[in-house]
């Protein structure tokens, strides 16, 4: 069996990062629409901890996970090999 790696989205959260589709920015009208949308639908997963949402990650089971963690960093993150790391 193959291990999975995760990736740490902010304050203690994680995800399995072979299940992410993409990191965004939340500032725009499609992203906000997303966001609603998934709300909506029972899709979203808010792991901001009451702070301001600074990304946004869709994994392949169509969630929508909100992150406290700029999308460059998580990005950054992702692509370093560093996904457990903080």
């Amino acid at each position: 069996m193959q291990k999975q790696t995760l990736l740490n989205i902010g304050f203690g959260n994680y995800v399995v990062s072979s299940r992410v589709i993409t990191i965004v920015n939340p500032s725009s009208s499609p992203m906000r629409r997303l966001r609603e949308d998934a709300r909506q639908e029972g899709r979203l997963v808010d792991a901001t901890q009451g702070r301001k949402t600074r990304s946004i990650i869709v994994m392949d089971s169509n969630h929508v996970i909100l992150s406290a963690i700029q999308a460059e960093t998580i990005g950054h993150r992702y692509t370093s090999g560093d996904a457990a790391n903080d």
